[in-house]
């Protein structure tokens, strides 16, 4: 990364951030990936939740080597978690793995267990929000798999964008790709996916807050159901 690069202030990236958002709007999600490489160098990464690998795919095509940021929060499958140790196995990235202050016996201790439940929100800020922001200190910008037609609250996401809460560039190149754009770049490339997605799952996160979802419902409606919370709080 240059000088200049370094050099940057918050008001020139979130400058940065809007315009490209605009330009880039129509570009495809491996043009998006090459600029932001191209931008932001090393001090560019990727979070993946390992429900599939395509936006690491993609990154590792436009920056070889670039780091892929997973939260292990302590609630994964056993089948996200070897999604990951694949995904660090044969693909040309960096898999880098943030862990909670706390263990899950840990906050048992402190919260009561299964505080999933009885308070999903604090749950989530303390084993995915918290270990994020301080995992992602080090980069200027980082990239998620978010995409609009996920879900409503979805449905705004920018391909690139500013981060308001971290001060951060967050891109999101697959932001305008539906499920079919999705299954066709599997099934081209043969990218990893995590097994779960054909057993009924169609979002996969923490196991205690994960179920199958029914014909006809979006993405996000196994997470976290039947409470009216359909976010971790990592995108807004």
């Amino acid at each position: 990364m240059t000088a200049v690069q370094e050099e940057r202030t918050t008001d020139e990236l979130k400058a940065l951030a809007e315009q490209a958002g605009r330009d880039l709007e129509d570009a495809s999600a491996l043009e998006i990936l090459r600029w932001a490489a191209g931008a932001f160098g090393g001090r560019f990464c990727v979070t993946s939740s390992m429900e599939d690998a395509v936006v690491a795919h993609l990154a590792s095509r436009a920056l070889p080597g670039v780091d892929v940021v997973f939260l292990d929060t302590g609630y994964h499958f056993e089948e996200t978690i070897g999604t990951r140790d694949a995904v660090e196995a044969v693909m040309n990235v960096n898999v880098i793995t943030l862990t909670p202050r706390q263990t899950v016996a840990e906050q048992d201790a402190e919260y009561g267990p299964r505080l999933h439940d009885r308070d999903p929100d604090l749950c989530c800020a303390l084993r995915k929000v918290r270990p994020l922001e301080e995992g992602l200190r080090g980069y200027l910008a980082w990239a998620t798999g978010l995409r609009r037609e996920e879900s409503p609250t979805r449905a705004g996401t920018p391909v690139v964008g500013w981060d308001e809460k971290r001060r951060k560039v967050k891109i999101s190149p697959i932001a305008r790709w539906t499920q079919d754009d999705m299954d066709a770049y599997v099934a081209e490339h043969g990218v990893l996916t995590n097994p779960l997605l054909t057993d009924g799952y169609a979002s996969v996160g923490c196991a205690p807050c994960t179920r199958r979802v029914l014909e006809g419902q979006d993405a996000r409606a196994g997470r976290w159901a039947g409470r009216g919370k359909t976010e971790c709080g990592l995108h807004g």
